[in-house]
């Protein structure tokens, strides 16, 4: 008989581990940490482990040890429904779904989706924020002083997506301070004036405004939700705006803004093979432009665009953009392949780790680096590398051309493709992700709790 009294440490667990299977005696009024519970639990399937009686008498029958195994049973019962719930990840604020049960906010809400800032808010997961909508008849407001401009429009939103959390409390105790907005973080702003005040009123009430003198205060009627010192959203009076707000970034030369972006050469050989057209009516309807430097057309295996034909040339420029707008921050939430504006069924993967996004071809990976130009349905990004459809790449064979397609019988649906506005619809369409992956882990999990269980109790 092995007699063991508190405190029972890793090195006590450790020794009882080389002991002869012995009867274990253990005192019943220790408390069990997690990592005691997996010793004892072993011990216990190894042992004939033996409870303390409530007398405080030791107690050697095995009526007292199968309650101690039941105790410990019931104590890796709870481990085993507490781990998955700890080890699942946390599901992340979504701005849009949240708003999605505010009717009132339904018209704020549009906007935050078309601009793509739900997607710069969502991914701050670890930011505090302060969000001040708009109902509305306030919204019309604020989209009608922008002229409808939605890249106007995106600058407005994003001065209204405060980077810190605010509430009544905070404003009564602090004051009056300056916060820093989305704006002002995207460098567009002059000077600090993408900052907003906040304004502690008079009884109960406080507000924000612009940060230039004399702006005037929007005054919070009502806090929609607040979770302290993470994330508020906050119902404001009317549209904070300045002087200067709504100017946005000119995009009517496409080849200068490449030129002075360092991609001369993806600009002219846009401008040579007619494909700049191309670029250039999409970009009203939404267009994600990705343009390689001019050293990347100097890397390894990248095709001679000299000796291309115009076939191949067309088709690899318009690799290299989306029939869509997308942000570097938006091309975070994408999942699946892209569809690019060349003909090519391959399309590209968005690759994201943390702060890093990379677009995949199937054969090279290229990082984006920094946004030229983000004015509302289109972004200029610049990429490392060209990206290169992968029939294109040196050694590949050259495509055959495609067979004539058959007359189709008088009477029965056209055989055309797709339009690009369905292609695109379909391109966008959300996909439930699959439980099978998730559950997987948790059900080995639960497997392997019941077979522990099993052994404590035999």
């Amino acid at each position: 008989m092995l007699y063991v009294r508190p405190p029972i440490t890793h090195h006590v667990c450790a020794a009882l581990a080389h002991q002869p299977r012995e009867p274990l005696l253990i005192s019943s009024s220790w408390p069990v940490t997690g990592w005691q519970l997996i010793g004892i639990t072993h011990l216990a399937k190894r042992n004939h482990l033996v409870a303390n009686s409530v007398q405080g008498g030791w107690c050697e029958s095995a009526a007292a040890a199968m309650a101690m195994r039941r105790v410990v049973a019931a104590a890796a019962l709870l481990a085993c429904v507490l781990l998955p719930m700890a080890a699942s990840p946390v599901r992340g604020r979504n701005i849009t779904a949240i708003l999605d049960g505010y009717k009132e906010y339904k018209l704020y809400n549009k906007y935050l989706s078309e601009t793509k800032v739900c997607d710069e808010i969502n991914s701050r997961q670890s930011t505090s924020m302060t969000i001040l909508v708009l109902s509305n008849d306030a919204m019309t407001t604020l989209a009608s002083d922008a002229g409808d401009s939605l890249p106007a429009i995106k600058n407005a939103l994003r001065l209204h997506s405060v980077l810190d959390y605010y509430d009544r409390k905070k404003v009564k105790k602090y004051g009056d301070e300056s916060a820093a907005t989305l704006y002002q973080a995207t460098g567009d702003a002059a000077s600090t004036t993408g900052n907003v005040k906040v304004v502690d009123q008079e009884d109960k009430n406080y507000g924000f405004s612009a940060a230039t003198p004399g702006a005037r205060i929007c005054t919070v009627t009502k806090e929609v939700e607040t979770h302290p010192f993470k994330f508020a959203i906050l119902e404001v009076t009317a549209p904070i705006e300045f002087d200067g707000l709504f100017d946005t970034p000119s995009t009517t030369n496409l080849t200068l803004l490449l030129e002075r972006a360092g991609c001369k050469v993806f600009a002219s050989l846009a401008a040579r093979s007619g494909v700049l057209k191309t670029y250039e009516a999409a970009m009203d309807k939404g267009l994600t432009l990705f343009a390689p430097n001019d050293d990347a057309f100097q890397a390894k295996d990248v095709p001679d665009v000299k000796s291309m034909s115009s076939a191949n040339l067309t088709k690899l420029l318009q690799y290299n953009a989306l029939p869509s707008y997308n942000t570097k921050t938006s091309l975070k939430f994408v999942k699946g392949t892209l569809r690019t504006l060349a003909t090519t069924k391959a399309g590209v993967t968005v690759v994201a780790k943390g702060d890093d996004v990379s677009l995949d071809t199937g054969k090279s990976k290229s990082r984006v680096a920094d946004t030229v130009v983000d004015s509302v349905p289109f972004c200029l990004l610049t990429v490392d590398s060209l990206l290169v459809p992968p029939e294109l790449y040196v050694g590949a064979p050259e495509a055959a051309p495609a067979p004539a397609p058959a007359e189709a019988p008088q009477g029965s649906p056209s055989s055309d493709a797709p339009s690009v506005g369905a292609d695109h619809a379909a391109d966008h369409k959300t996909k439930k992700p699959s439980s099978s992956g998730a559950s997987r882990p948790i059900g080995a999990f639960a497997a392997a709790c019941s077979l522990v269980l099993a052994s404590l109790l035999l």
